[in-house]
């Protein structure tokens, strides 16, 4: 509880900075929404192109970008800011959280809270609203109440990223490049159908690094698609499960990363 008010104060702080240049804040979210929508009108000149991708059309594939960029949006806008900590690391301004009676990891989530960031958000939720008017579901109660599902888990498992790849930095100093290839690279992976990769990587995220349960897996029954390395079906239904054993894993990385902090030096 302290560190969601510590969260919420703190975020609270740079919204109301933020919102003190309202035409700058505008002007930014829309650089925001415009330069995500670039990769989705990627996928559209792929489609005007071919007629599928993988065996995936269109509105399928928009249904995979939206559930991914939506989950990612939703993750990035609250905790987006645990990149930077590989520079508080080396210059040594993590000291100054350190000291503070607040839990460092939400001060570090909340640091230079970025409001623009719903401009990725918005785009996520637009494609998404795209492909489910576009889309043949045979919708059912179970495929209704794994929507939601789906996107809590995905950011769950995004948040887990984010705070893992954080960890890391605790070592690496100033690693934010190889945390992105994880974070937004991921989110680029599942945007597009599991059939146009190697198996090797679609084991890779499905049994190391289980992005695969953010939207593939879900949204293969959703779909009445096969299964990714013929999985059985009831994984489309453990991703909430895997969610809360990521974010126990990353909270026990972030722990470790902490305590082995030893400042800059001299």
């Amino acid at each position: 509880m302290d560190g969601l008010r510590a969260y919420r104060m703190i975020s609270a702080m740079w919204i109301r900075s933020t919102m003190a240049y309202r035409a700058s804040f505008a002007m930014t979210t829309f650089g925001n929404f415009a330069a995500t929508m670039l990769d989705f009108v990627a996928i559209l000149l792929m489609f005007s192109r071919v007629d599928a991708l993988g065996g995936y059309s269109l509105p399928e594939v928009a249904f995979l970008y939206g559930l991914s960029a939506t989950s990612f949006g939703l993750t990035d806008f609250a905790i987006g800011s645990m990149e930077r900590l590989g520079q508080r690391v080396r210059d040594g301004t993590l000291d100054t959280l350190l000291v503070r009676p607040a839990p460092v990891l939400a001060q570090v989530a909340a640091d230079r809270f970025g409001l623009r960031r719903l401009g990725r958000v918005t785009q996520g939720v637009l494609v998404l609203g795209y492909a489910l008017t576009g889309v043949d579901i045979d919708w059912s109660v179970p495929k209704l109440l794994l929507m939601p599902v789906m996107l809590v888990s995905g950011f769950g498992i995004f948040a887990a990223v984010f705070v893992a790849g954080a960890a890391f930095q605790f070592v690496a100093q100033d690693a934010s490049e190889v945390q992105n290839a994880f974070t937004y690279g991921g989110t680029t992976l599942l945007q597009y159908p599991p059939t146009v990769f190697a198996k090797e990587l679609v084991r890779g995220v499905t049994f190391v690094l289980p992005l695969a349960f953010v939207n593939w897996l879900p949204a293969c029954y959703v779909l009445g698609r096969p299964y990714p390395l013929g999985l059985p079906v009831w994984t489309a239904f453990v991703s909430p499960l895997v969610a809360a054993g990521c974010c126990a894993l990353a909270g026990a990385a972030w722990r470790a990363g902490l305590r082995s902090y030893r400042s800059t030096g001299s």
